[in-house]
């Protein structure tokens, strides 16, 4: 290889490199846009069939940084105080009338409908993806995320960025053999308690359930000091005690 195209190559794959360090940067921005570290919110989750008929879920959740999600659902009757907790990748289910809490996995859906278990009790972006190559559109950036473990529900993401808030517009999520599993929306940009704000909701569907979709409706988010304890098997069945 002759000197001047050595040079070039390097060249090349030092800014790669940049981008892609200055991708992450973007996506830390993009989560603590969406979420405070620590915070309680109150959601609507609606899942819509092709027929239109509609399934409706109310949650309670919280969450403590970056490996801590427990939620509480508080409507339908049927579903009332049922709880989930996340840590990191461990994830279990309490059903009241079982008495103990049931492992579940990120694939599955506690709700039914587009959503899955890993989109519900969501941990941020950068933990569990790093960025491989930014664009930068005009008005938006466009990150391309690799998982950083196996465990993860989607082995990429595409994520378009809206460049003035931060926040995503849309996101591509793919299987590590480039099969589109879903895509979400993320609409309505709402001000939240604290001064956050973030689209308030996120529509998803998928190639896989046509005709089906499935929207997540953000009522409230509020920054929240939490205690470790809240996020402990013993405290699912205590958790409408701190709302």
């Amino acid at each position: 290889m002759k000197k001047w195209q050595f040079i070039l190559v390097a060249v090349s794959l030092c800014v790669g490199s940049l981008w892609a360090e200055d991708g992450n940067e973007i996506l830390k921005k993009v989560d603590r846009n969406l979420t405070p570290e620590s915070f309680e919110s109150y959601r609507q989750l609606i899942n819509i069939e092709p027929d239109g008929k509609k399934r409706e879920f109310v949650l309670f959740t919280l969450k403590k940084g970056n490996d801590k999600v427990a939620s509480l659902f508080l409507s339908p009757a049927s579903e009332k105080g049922r709880s989930t907790l996340r840590l990191d990748e461990n994830m279990w289910l309490f059903i009241p009338d079982v008495g103990k809490p049931i492992r579940i996995t990120s694939l599955q859906s506690v709700v039914g409908g587009v959503f899955n278990n890993s989109d519900i009790m969501r941990l941020d972006y950068h933990v569990e993806y790093a960025v491989e190559q930014t664009e930068d559109s005009g008005d938006e950036y466009l990150l391309d995320l690799k998982a950083r473990t196996t465990t993860v529900a989607y082995d990429r993401l595409r994520m378009r960025v809206d460049k003035k808030n931060l926040v995503p517009i849309e996101i591509e999520c793919f299987t590590a053999s480039g099969m589109l599993i879903k895509t979400l929306y993320f609409k309505q940009m709402t001000t939240f308690d604290d001064g956050i704000t973030r689209p308030a909701v996120i529509e998803t569907d998928s190639p896989l359930y046509e005709g089906f979709k499935s929207i997540m409706v953000y009522a409230k988010i509020q920054k929240r000091e939490l205690a470790d304890e809240v996020f402990t098997l013993t405290f699912l069945p205590k958790i409408d005690s701190i709302r």
